[in-house]
Order: C-alpha cells, then sequence, then structure tokens
C-alpha cells in the first residue's frame, strides 16, 4: 500500500506550475493528478456539467488518463477519486459551507 504525501495549498500550486502532481487512487490504482488547488474554474465547469472524460483529462498525467479510460470507473469510484486527490492535495474538494448568518436581525423595526 503507497502513502500519500500531503500537500500544503500553496506547495499544490507551485507543484502543478512545475508540471508535477500527487498521488491519488482511482478503482485501487495509484494515478497521478494536478494538486485540487490547482485546478482551474473550467475544469471544475467540466465536472459540474459532467464532463468527467473532460475533467479527467485535464487533471490527470497522460499515463493516469489512458489508464482511466481503460478501467472505465463508475460515477461513485469517480467521487471517491476526487475525495482521494482532495485528501493528497492537502484541500478537500466539495462544496463550501457558504457565507455565516449574521447574528443580528436584518429586519427593521
Amino acid at each position: 500500500m503507497t502513502e500519500t504525501q500531503e500537500v500544503t495549498p500553496a506547495e499544490a500550486q507551485e507543484d502543478e506550475a512545475l508540471g508535477h502532481y500527487v498521488t491519488a487512487q482511482l478503482c485501487g490504482k495509484d494515478v497521478e493528478v494536478v494538486p485540487s488547488g490547482a485546478w482551474r474554474q473550467s475544469t471544475m465547469r467540466l465536472l459540474r456539467t459532467g464532463d468527467i472524460d473532460g475533467f479527467m483529462e485535464h487533471v490527470l498525467s497522460p499515463e493516469s488518463y489512458e489508464l482511466y479510460l481503460e478501467l472505465d470507473p463508475r460515477n461513485d469510484e469517480v467521487g471517491e477519486f476526487a475525495n482521494s486527490a482532495g485528501n493528497a492535495s492537502g484541500e478537500p474538494v466539495g462544496k463550501s459551507s457558504g457565507p455565516k448568518a449574521s447574528p443580528r436581525s436584518t429586519r427593521r423595526r
């Protein structure tokens, strides 16, 4: 079993600029992925619109993308991959909690 090395968000951005990858799991196989903190918004739009192949092509190394195509993962396995990539990058992937509610009432009296 391979241990993944966690990196800070700043290190993740530096790694992407240098062409480095972190290791994540996809269907029990190690794949090389751009650190999640360095994923571009255009790449995230691919994911949100359901273009999983396009998303994976942007975030995986070329060799890992070929493995992804061979594995043909299910949606739940892609979700597990995204969580694994986030953990390996030091940044969880997912929805933010959003802004906190104001402790004061906004209604005028």
